[in-house]
């Protein structure tokens, strides 16, 4: 089988997968070595490399979910109202753990001073540096049949979050990714036709 069918597949098999246990098919260690890969061979604009990656197991990871229900139940709370949302989180709770996915500011603003002709590009740049991470890494579990699902909580966790693990003042939360055994597969996707999305000429 070539490369190209093998990233292909890999492709197809990253899927959002919510029903997850804490029971993993591999190490944490293998998990953060292949969260290590990525961080180093994502491609970033201009080279700034500035996504920046917290990784929970465990504890920690639960501490994260909690402090989301906490804050969501403040804001919603009705508790009959709040049931469909903790139930929602109780599924993230039930994982593995979690990867929190940031951007350093201090490294955009850098950039912005360094080449001030993409001054208002490089927030968008940084944004779509993050989101290539979020996918490699996505697509690298998915090849050891880690299942995962994102998320995106912040701002209302972000403080939350950056009292619990110290987190630098300059990095801001962009997601959050739960990892875990696979109990249950993704359902059918449906796709809207290539032609209404996609042209070639020549």
């Amino acid at each position: 089988m070539s490369d190209l069918n093998t990233l292909q597949q890999l492709a197809e098999k990253r899927r959002s997968i919510y029903a997850l246990s804490n029971q993993l098919p591999v190490s944490n260690d293998e998990v953060v070595k292949l969260v290590e890969h990525a961080i180093l061979h994502t491609p970033s604009s201009f080279n700034s490399q500035s996504t920046r990656v917290v990784v929970l197991f465990g504890e920690e990871h639960q501490k994260l979910w909690n402090i989301t229900e906490e804050m969501l139940h403040a804001i919603v709370g009705d508790e009959e109202k709040f049931k469909s949302t903790k139930d929602k989180i109780a599924g993230f709770k039930a994982g593995a753990g979690t990867i929190m996915f940031f951007e350093d500011q201090s490294v955009v603003k850098s950039m912005q001073e360094n080449a001030p002709l993409y001054a208002d590009k490089f927030p968008i740049w940084a944004h779509q540096t993050n989101a290539m991470h979020q996918y490699v890494i996505w697509t690298a579990l998915a090849s050891i049949d880690v299942g995962a699902n994102l998320q995106h909580y912040n701002p209302i966790i972000d403080d939350k979050v950056a009292e619990a693990w110290n987190i630098d003042k300059d990095w801001t939360l962009n997601a959050q990714m739960v990892f875990g055994a696979i109990e249950q597969p993704a359902g059918d996707k449906t796709f809207k036709p290539v032609e209404e999305r996609m042209k070639v000429f020549g």
